[in-house]
């Protein structure tokens, strides 16, 4: 899976020599680092101050998760990309215009999950059109009138309701959305839309860290403590087109099935280990998939397109360039 690593078992990582090592039911095996750049711990897994010097060197970020697949937490070896006048400049596109940066986020989600539902009404689901056409009439409209972010992060609510609602012409009953359900997910699409959207998440932070912008300062969602809330703006415009599509491909092919895949418990459901691995699979290959980008004129893959959209806001910041996250029909 090139230059993420996922750990899925219990276990111990250590540095052995130049190479890392993950230590398991006492055999090891070798990562090398040269072409690492993130490991993704699904499980008990030990480490040392010794290995986070080792990774801090090689500029390797370690993201830890829980038992629900959420994420508890990161080490981020950033120091070498701070940039003083950046952050300055971050802080004042914050108080001075924080709206157009929310407001061309916001637009980018419904766009895009117009794109994503236009397909199905291309091919014989005509009960989307009643969502698309919303999208393309109203949702814009109030997008662009809106006035404050608590208005927006409502039509953005309605935006994805209504997306969800449409599940039921298009995925099997097992997995209809009745209501999206966070921590912990209770079924099994509020598991794999909980998963999908952790692992997107966590994929941002990585773009973000290779830029010089400050993951606390966000624009959509309000800077608190505990989360890397720009991580949370810049991976909403790509949920339609790398979560929601891998889950409809893993769904609709059978790849993902309720009885194989998901362990229940009274409170919560979630994927098990193999199906944890089924979907990081798909989700890797959708985000090394590439496309024709119409600006540049070459193929880029969605990897490359979420730390394009971290160069369009610091264009944006510094220069007061437009900020227009990516787009699913502009292939850009």
């Amino acid at each position: 899976m090139g230059s993420t690593k996922y750990i899925m078992s219990m276990g111990e990582l250590t540095r052995k020599d130049n190479s890392l090592c993950f230590r398991r039911d006492g055999k090891n095996v070798y990562i090398p680092v040269e072409n690492t750049k993130e490991i993704f711990c699904f499980n008990e897994v030990s480490i040392n101050t010794k290995l986070l010097d080792f990774l801090s060197q090689n500029n390797i970020i370690i993201h830890f998760y829980n038992y629900y697949g959420g994420e508890r937490g990161a080490y981020d070896p950033k120091d070498h990309y701070l940039s003083g006048k950046l952050l300055v400049k971050q802080v004042l596109k914050y108080e001075n215009d924080r709206m157009s940066v929310a407001r061309a986020i916001v637009k980018g989600i419904g766009l895009n999950i117009y794109e994503v539902l236009y397909h199905y009404y291309k091919h014989g689901k005509k009960e989307v059109k009643e969502t698309t056409d919303w999208i393309k009439s109203d949702f814009i409209r109030l997008v662009e009138q809106s006035q404050d972010v608590k208005e927006l992060m409502a039509y953005e609510g309605e935006a994805w309701r209504r997306f969800y609602a449409d599940f039921k012409y298009f995925l099997p009953e097992d997995f209809v959305m009745n209501k999206r359900v966070k921590r912990p997910p209770d079924n099994p699409i509020n598991a794999l839309v909980s998963f999908g959207n952790t692992l997107l998440y966590t994929k941002t932070i990585s773009a973000i860290y290779q830029t010089h912008l400050d993951q606390r300062i966000s624009f959509l969602h309000e800077p608190s403590v505990g989360r890397f809330s720009l991580s949370l703006d810049m991976s909403e415009v790509f949920k339609p087109v790398i979560v929601f599509r891998t889950i409809f491909d893993l769904v609709n092919n059978h790849r993902i099935q309720v009885e194989k895949h998901f362990e229940k418990n009274v409170n919560y459901c979630i994927l098990n280990e193999e199906g944890r691995k089924i979907f990081v699979k798909a989700f890797e290959e959708r985000m090394e998939s590439v496309f024709e980008h119409s600006r540049l004129k070459r193929k880029v893959t969605y990897r490359t397109a979420l730390k394009l959209d971290c160069y369009k806001l610091i264009k944006n910041i510094l220069e007061d360039k437009e900020f227009v996250p990516f787009s699913l029909k502009e292939g850009m």
